[in-house]
């Protein structure tokens, strides 16, 4: 990173800019890599919370960094570079002027408009941004999710963003991507002939990707409980990640290239309709139940309301039809309230084709590949070995075992930081074209919409769980089952 830059952050007074943006911009100053001439700019609503705002910011990095990280010394430097401003986002009046007038002090930086504020408005800040005249040929909006409801609303938000910046200078966040594991994962398939030859139906049975939350609403009771989990996570974060496990290998890695590649996937998705969605889908809903000994209401107690047919959890059943991915399923899964926090991938590999041991040598276990995403960020493969601690010929599963913590004394992931820092770079390879969106609307929609014909009612479990039973049979009835966190229990079918 050479050039200095300007980030504006609207919404700098709410959950995302405390709990991630302004801690990955000191982790970046911290570690050498905001040039110096930054400028960090937050938009705040009230002149009390302009007037409160480092105190505010100073207490989140305290919360949110880990203890080793926040430094008073540092902070005394970073606060210099941090500028509070008030700001009413709905409202053109001289206070957007005074942005402009600051901004353009040096007036050559690139800009970087940073949308950390609901996407109803999205399209009332870039007008006034526009109207404001702040933007400029090196001006880039980065925008976070949810973009939409549906592909309607979606294709409403995109259009009217583009009515004032190129889609070149529109960068659509999946924080996920900005995981340094993720990115490794296509290290991993394309730079590694064993894992390029073997990643397609003739070796692989079958992919899970699960992302498990433990905790609940978390204060988002409103925008929850008329999204639900398929439109929440799903639809951005699962479907991202399928993408990367399937895609063709890029000719080069480059955003183009690699967005190209991303789409052909979320085309090649097999439609889902009435009774394919009822066979495919599970939606489940969370009760009161108990997580480390303590107790944990449902889902219900917590919007303080006798009914919602709200998902918090759904699994399903995908397939990507084209030649590599032919009748491999992939299994997504996410919920809130389950036993562990955790996000993995799951390549199972099929079994060998000939067993030259006795059986007395023991049950074979096929190769297993886990990208672990989170809480800790490692790579395992799973592969059957002898038992070294014995003279027969007994056999046994063992992993090798990559912790990125471990073996890269300097690593520290921080996927906004990346995400940021990129963004400053002009690098849009981590972030999510708008053909993307539309695509994968396309293919949600129809789901939901089945869902809402039916009038079924999720299926309910309990909070400290994996989920309802029905999802445990999705997988059972082919011979599979989930890989919860570690666990290796086979679920019967």
């Amino acid at each position: 990173m050479k050039e200095a830059f300007d980030i504006v952050i609207f919404g700098g007074g709410g959950d995302l800019a405390l709990r991630k943006l302004v801690p990955a911009l000191y982790r970046a100053f911290r570690d050498g890599q905001l040039p110096a001439g930054t400028r960090i700019f937050t938009s705040c609503r009230s002149a009390e919370e302009v007037a409160g705002y480092h105190d505010k910011a100073a207490l989140a990095l305290q919360q949110y960094l880990r203890p080793e990280e926040f430094s008073v010394e540092v902070w005394a430097e970073f606060q210099t570079l941090l500028q509070s401003l008030l700001l009413d986002i709905s409202k053109l009046d001289n206070h957007w002027q005074s942005l402009r007038e600051i901004m353009d002090q040096e007036a050559d930086k690139t800009r970087i408009f940073y949308l950390s504020i609901p996407p109803t408005i999205f399209g009332v800040c870039c007008k006034h941004l526009s109207e404001a005249q702040l933007i400029t040929p090196k001006s880039r909006l980065v925008v976070e999710k949810p973009l939409g409801y549906n592909a309607s609303s979606a294709e409403a938000i995109n259009t009217e963003i583009a009515s004032y910046f190129d889609e070149k200078s529109i960068y659509r966040v999946d924080h996920y991507l900005g995981k340094e594991t993720v990115q490794n994962l296509m290290a991993l398939r394309f730079t590694n002939i064993i894992f390029g030859q073997m990643w397609d139906a003739k070796y692989i049975d079958h992919v899970q990707i699960s992302i498990s939350e433990t905790v609940g609403l978390e204060g988002r009771s409103g925008f929850y409980n008329e999204a639900g989990a398929l439109r929440d996570m799903v639809q951005n974060h699962l479907l991202q990640l399928l993408c990367l496990v399937a895609m063709e290998s890029p000719n080069k890695m480059n955003s183009k290239n690699i967005q190209e590649e991303k789409i052909k996937v979320l085309q090649a998705l097999r439609p889902m309709t009435g009774d394919d969605v009822a066979k495919n889908t599970v939606r489940g809903q969370y009760v009161a139940g108990s997580y480390h000994g303590d107790l944990l209401p449902g889902y219900l107690e917590e919007l303080n309301c006798s009914e919602s047919k709200t998902e918090t959890f759904v699994a399903l059943r995908v397939h990507v039809d084209n030649w590599r991915w032919a009748q491999v399923p992939f299994y997504l899964r996410t919920g809130k309230r389950m036993k562990a926090r955790c996000a993995e991938i799951i390549i199972q590999f099929k079994d060998v084709a000939h067993r030259v041991y006795e059986d007395a040598a023991g049950p074979l276990t096929a190769n297993r590949l886990v990208i672990r995403l989170q809480p800790e960020e490692s790579i395992q493969l799973t592969m059957m070995t002898k038992n070294m601690e014995t003279m027969e010929m007994e056999l046994q599963p063992a992993t090798l075992n990559l912790n990125f913590s471990d073996t890269y004394k300097r690593f520290n992931s921080d996927a906004y930081k990346r995400l940021i820092l990129d963004a400053a770079e002009d690098n849009s390879s981590l972030f999510i074209h708008r053909d993307e969106v539309t695509s994968a609307w396309q293919w949600i929609d129809p789901i939901i919409e089945a869902w809402e014909k039916t009038g079924d009612t999720p299926h309910l479990y309990r909070a400290g769980t994996w989920g309802p039973d029905e999802s445990d049979q999705l997988l059972a009835s082919e011979g599979r089952y989930w890989f919860n966190a570690g666990e290796e229990k086979k679920i019967e079918s």
